[in-house]
């Protein structure tokens, strides 16, 4: 007679509190910088694991599947010629937006001293930007909506303004147009890694400047008037963040 299989407890603070129910599911080490990665689209496994450096491939596996389990994540092969597997994020899963942009700006005042191991993806710096942009941009009024194009040294990356409850200002979705491969029809990402197709505005600067937007302790406004970032762009969203 074959021996059922037992899947393993799952551990938990057994607390009937929310804050430790929220940590029983992202608690982990790792868990949220995969959310930090899948706020950026669909991504394969190989791809995480190159975003995640220090990650081993068994934690990697094993945290996807927690996710899964918990309904953070899911995967989905990809339609012909890509015909990959990505893992992508739920609902539920891209309502944890606001929790990275609160830790991340938190968090922004350890950034002071890059460290010798220190790895960095110019995209690691979306989440932190992302309410400063949405803030300054809600000056165009409709204008807002759009994309928004960062260069800095170490990469380029993108980010969307929209409308609707996923913007982390808390007055506007973070969505992309229609995209036929998703199966919702609409790809929501927050932001995305590389540059954009037609960005509405474009910002260039370092990465210490972007640190100190995204900590607060600089206005994109007194950024722009002392040349430590460049606005281009003719939108209505570009004129807005230029005067901001």
């Amino acid at each position: 007679m074959s021996r059922l299989r037992r899947m393993p407890r799952r551990r938990s603070y057994d607390q009937y509190c929310s804050a430790a129910r929220a940590l029983d599911a992202v608690g982990d080490r790792w868990t949220l910088l995969i959310v930090r990665e899948l706020l950026a689209g669909p991504r394969r496994y190989t791809d995480l694991h190159a975003d995640l450096p220090g990650v081993s491939t068994d934690v990697l596996a094993s945290r996807l599947k927690d996710m899964e389990r918990d309904d953070l994540a899911t995967r989905r092969k990809l339609p012909p010629p890509a015909a990959a597997v990505v893992y992508e994020l739920t609902e539920r899963g891209r309502g944890l937006l606001p929790v990275l942009t609160a830790l991340a700006r938190w968090g922004a005042p350890a950034l002071d001293e890059r460290r010798p191991t220190d790895a960095v993806r110019a995209h690691w710096f979306a989440v932190p930007l992302m309410p400063v942009l949405a803030a300054c941009g809600a000056g165009a009024g409709a204008g807002a909506e759009g994309v928004v194009e960062v260069r800095l040294d170490e990469g380029v990356f993108h980010i969307r303004l929209g409308g609707g409850p996923s913007d982390p200002s808390g007055r506007s979705d973070l969505s992309r147009p229609s995209d036929p491969s998703s199966p919702s029809g609409r790809d929501e990402v927050a932001y995305g890694d590389g540059p954009a197709d037609a960005p509405d505005a474009r910002l260039v600067l370092d990465a210490d400047t972007c640190r100190a937007l995204g900590a607060g302790t600089l206005t994109l406004a007194d950024g722009v008037r002392a040349g430590r970032v460049e606005v281009s762009g003719d939108s209505a969203l570009a004129k807005a963040l230029r005067g901001a």
